[in-house]
């Protein structure tokens, strides 16, 4: 009985593929019958000038007039094509971007910079040719690829994972307004004033000081204050700095807070009284405050986890927040928070 799931006729070679094994050692036996370039090429359905080409590559040099001269080889022609098209990859961009690669490489070590904030702020100002800029997946892969003076450890964004978001539990309850009551253009991100608050601890063991900070969600102008505890009465007295320092603005310039539940806002609500919006997040919900994590993970940059914040000064836990307020961003076009926070303040102190 026939059967009508096999063949035996070889599909016909497309025009424009490489020459494969059988292609060359047609070539060789035509050769030796005496046919021509074109009469071989309309046989194996190439151009003439690939028949050239493989003759060229599969015949040795002769090496003197004396004897028989070299007939071509297909299997000297195959080895020659490897040879080649172990050459003929495309050299990494980085090569050719020395300048670029060294100024990236200090600014992740120096400024702790990401790769991606490198080539935006680059780009921005134009501080490379276009064509010895690489794009930040490029920058990604020769990082894994271990092909650039850098180490993951040193980019540590790298190393994160998503979180998962779970529900917070109902059973805890809130310090005040709950985020539900938020207004939906906090979430919208087109009002300048929607701040977001939480600490951050050094050591968990043992009473010591601990960083309050505050980000604004659209310009993400980060604000990182030492206190002297994890308590209510200590993230009062700097919030009652801050109220100090905006005066009648502060209202304006803090029109909502978002924090979570931790005991240390247990007073927080009282903020309400000079004229902001005190909102709580859920219970363990950190994502609903996304962009105050966000930027206190940058934190760590500069306080790592488990270390003391007593061996850090006000004016030093200062100091990184204004390093991290000078620090390009993706999501503002590369632009600084400083620049687009002391913006807002102009329009405001003009108005």
């Amino acid at each position: 009985m026939d059967c009508h799931d096999y063949i035996t006729v070889e599909p016909e070679r497309k025009r424009g593929q490489h020459l494969g094994q059988e292609e060359r050692g047609a070539i060789q036996q035509l050769r030796k019958l005496g046919y021509s370039l074109r009469a071989i090429a309309t046989k194996i359905n190439c151009s003439a000038s690939t028949v050239l080409n493989e003759l060229r590559r599969g015949t040795p040099t002769r090496k003197s007039s004396r004897g028989r001269a070299p007939e071509y080889s297909a299997k000297r022609g195959l080895a020659v094509y490897k040879a080649n098209r172990m050459q003929s990859r495309r050299h990494h961009r980085i090569l050719y971007c020395a300048d670029f690669i060294n100024w990236v490489v200090d600014q992740v070590r120096t400024q702790k910079w990401s790769l991606d904030v490198c080539v935006g702020h680059a780009r921005l100002h134009r501080q490379f040719a276009e064509n010895n800029i690489v794009c930040t997946k490029t920058l990604y892969n020769e990082l894994a690829a271990g092909n650039l003076p850098l180490s993951v450890f040193e980019v540590p964004e790298l190393l994160k994972r998503r979180a998962s978001r779970k529900r917070g539990r109902e059973h805890k309850r809130l310090k005040g307004r709950s985020i539900d009551e938020r207004p939906a253009i906090v979430d919208e991100r087109v009002e300048i004033g929607h701040w977001e608050a939480d600490t951050v601890i050094g050591c968990k063991s043992g009473k010591e000081a601990v960083v309050l900070t505050l980000v604004e969600r659209v310009t993400n102008n980060y604000l990182a204050i030492r206190i002297p505890g994890k308590n209510s009465e200590s993230v009062i007295e700097a919030m009652e700095e801050l109220r100090a320092e905006y005066g009648d603005r502060f209202s304006s310039v803090f029109k909502s807070i978002t924090t979570d539940n931790g005991s240390e806002f247990e007073k927080f609500s009282t903020v309400e009284n000079w004229g902001s919006s005190i909102y709580f997040a859920h219970p363990y919900s950190s994502w609903e405050r996304p962009v105050n994590e966000r930027h206190n993970g940058l934190l760590r940059q500069y306080i790592p986890k488990g270390v003391s914040i007593e061996k850090y000064t006000p004016a030093d836990v200062l100091r990184f927040a204004d390093e991290l307020n000078s620090r390009s961003r993706k999501r503002l076009g590369y632009q600084t928070p400083e620049e687009l926070f002391d913006a807002f303040l102009d329009s405001l102190y003009a108005a």
